[in-house]
């Protein structure tokens, strides 16, 4: 396992990687910081992946939205969580979801009614690739900015971030 430390606006990133993958991404001093990852990793500022990861990062971080089909992810987890990282994939730039419409969305694919939130809530949390797995733009039902692992002002930095690219697309649209 490598690993490499990426300067960014909201603070450190640690990227960890088998070699071929991106299996992690957190925010120095999050909640779950690392969590079931080995205690020691192989520094390597030169894996491939962390340069793609990097250059993905400047982009997001300039404002820009840019794909993740070309970045290989392997987020380690439960089958379950597994399938609410997949949801939040789905969710596009700059929108955001409730933990209700995400359980709901995830309940429908298990063939289930419904879905408790506090599940649905630790899948997101323990969310081992941050930013470009958007579990940032999941929010609670009244709309406030609750249960992000790296900090709600860091959520906050994110979904102001991407809500200035679509306020900019749109004025663009009206001129």
């Amino acid at each position: 396992m490598y690993s490499k430390v990426v300067i960014s606006p909201i603070g450190n990133l640690v990227l960890v990687s088998d070699g071929k993958y991106l299996t992690g991404l957190f925010i120095v001093g999050q909640k779950y910081f690392m969590d079931g990852f080995p205690k020691e990793l192989n520094k390597n500022d030169n894996l491939e992946i962390f340069k793609k990861i990097e250059e993905w990062l400047n982009s997001y971080f300039a404002g820009e939205n840019p794909s993740i089909k070309d970045l290989t992810l392997k987020p380690k987890g439960t089958f379950f969580r597994q399938l609410v990282w997949q949801e939040l994939l789905n969710i596009p730039y700059g929108n955001t979801m409730t933990y209700k419409e995400l359980g709901k969305i995830v309940a429908k694919r298990l063939g289930k009614n419904s879905m408790s939130s506090q599940a649905i809530g630790g899948a997101v949390g323990h969310n081992p690739i941050s930013i470009i797995i958007p579990c940032h733009r999941v929010i609670g039902s009244n709309g406030s900015l609750t249960g992000y692992a790296g900090g709600i002002d860091k959520k906050e930095y994110l979904l102001n971030l991407e809500q200035r690219l679509q306020n900019k697309q749109k004025g663009d649209e009206n001129e």
